[in-house]
């Protein structure tokens, strides 16, 4: 048998001493740490005073039967897997106890091997509860309300908005520019609901690959199409229970968006190739940092999607309206990142932290957050530094000061300059420039098409 941790305490329940004698000194020899009860009756009193990381008792016992003590466990101790020992002829039973919570059951009379074999599994799989509570301790942690940082009066708005619609299960529309946090909200909702233990599904708008949009959200059966061999569930789906984010979803289709209303409407559909209609039960986010009600004027999106989105809408403010908060959001990135780089960086110096507050920050928070982490990374001393922050040898100012000064420019020119400049500075990778200037693929094809189809420019 495999050796055991110091630290893994075993209750032994057998109301035959033999039994009882045999497995303390099976499983001490093994670093198990043994503890003995007699009978049900005692091992219940032992265990409101105790816990432990494993149970093994017998199924048959007078008075306070095994059934009795799984009860007991289900309710005080309920992550504390049970083995249960029986009798060939009360297999049956055993079975029930595996109904009502049991981990496994072993035959008497037994092998060292065969034991090994059970803890093993029983050790394993209480460690994987373990992991899986810490993980879900650890994703209500980072995307609680407290990992949204802000005092400013237009965060704080937005933070109250978010405790009242957290715990229903109304559909909500995220607006706000690129960087300003809208996925993090989105998570923060879920993991602050009545769904936080299910799924939170995430699907990318502008990313969904062509010709296999409807297989993605709604699944397929097998043979629906080519290379479908076996059945295959979709995001509506693996999402049941839980939550699903729709980001940027001004990018979608026009074709999808018709299926994804009847989705909202009905909370039901077929996958491809399939007959069946499978209801869910799915609390649906969309993001946007487009104005949909434009795009509904112009007809790229449709005006019941939009209506049946917009139930709860939350706006989320640009860095630029909500300045108070940038020393506050540096402050926190510095920490991040300098224990993620093992820095012991405790403050930024007066100067740097005033250019920083004057900085008009296209990007919004990924910009300062990006900022602050080359910042850190090319910090030598315990002081992020104005030289810290320069780029090229000068402070870069994040703002139209960058751009080229011309009286009268148009902000069609203005946003034309920045991407062909950046497009140019990538060789023309779109995928690059798209990243960069952090919008998708899509827009930025339709960027350049819209302006060889104005401008009549030749741009690859």
């Amino acid at each position: 048998m495999t050796s055991a941790k110091p630290q893994e305490r075993i209750l032994v329940v057998d109301d035959e001493a033999l039994v009882r004698d045999f497995l303390r000194e099976a499983l001490t020899r093994r670093s198990y740490h043994v503890d003995i009860a007699e009978d049900g009756k005692q091992a219940r009193e032992v265990l409101k005073e105790q816990s432990f990381d494993l149970v093994l008792t017998d199924l048959k016992m007078p008075g306070v039967t095994g059934l009795d003590l799984l009860k007991f466990l289900k309710a005080h101790q309920p992550d504390t897997p049970v083995i249960m020992m029986t009798a060939y002829g009360t297999i049956e039973n055993a079975v029930e106890a595996m109904r009502l919570g049991a981990f496994d059951y072993i035959t008497k009379p037994f092998t060292s091997g065969e034991l090994e074999l059970i803890l093993d599994r029983a050790f394993e799989h209480r460690r994987l509860i373990s992991e899986n509570r810490n993980l879900k301790d650890e994703l209500c942690e980072k995307y609680g309300f407290g990992a949204i940082i802000g005092r400013s009066k237009a965060i704080q708005e937005v933070f109250e908005l978010m405790r009242v619609v957290a715990p229903n299960h109304t559909t909500i529309l995220i607006e706000g520019e690129s960087g300003t946090g809208k996925e993090l909200v989105a998570r923060a909702i879920h993991y602050n609901s009545p769904r936080k233990d299910k799924p939170f599904i995430k699907i990318n708008c502008a990313a969904l690959p062509e010709g296999l949009i409807e297989s993605e959200l709604f699944g397929h059966e097998k043979g629906a199409y080519t290379h479908a061999y076996a059945r295959s569930r979709g995001k509506f789906e693996l999402a049941d229970g839980g939550t699903i984010l729709f980001d940027e979803i001004g990018e979608m289709a026009p074709g999808l968006q018709a299926k994804l209303l009847r989705v909202l409407q009905e909370r039901e559909f077929e996958r491809i190739g399939g007959s069946e209609t499978i209801q869910v039960d799915v609390r649906v986010i969309a993001t946007t940092n487009r104005n949909l009600e434009e795009e509904v004027e112009k007809g790229r999106f449709r005006k019941d999607l939009y209506y049946r989105l917009n139930v709860i809408s939350i706006h989320l403010p640009s860095l630029s309206r909500r300045r108070e908060d940038i020393p506050l959001l540096a402050y926190h990135f510095l920490q991040r990142y300098g224990q993620e780089y093992g820095k012991g960086i405790g403050a930024i110096s007066e100067e740097a932290l005033l250019h920083l507050c004057r900085c008009d920050w296209p990007g919004n928070v990924r910009e300062l957050a990006n900022r602050v982490e080359r910042a850190v990374v090319m910090c030598r001393g315990n002081c992020l530094e104005m030289s810290d922050f320069m780029v090229g040898g000068r402070a870069r100012s994040n703002g139209l000061n960058d751009f080229p000064q011309v009286p009268g420019v148009t902000l069609h020119d203005m946003e034309k300059w920045l991407i062909l400049k950046t497009l140019e500075a990538q060789k023309h990778n779109r995928t690059k420039t798209a990243q960069i200037l952090d919008i998708s693929i899509r827009t930025l094809r339709n960027k350049i098409k819209e302006y060889r189809d104005l401008d009549g420019d030749e741009i690859n």
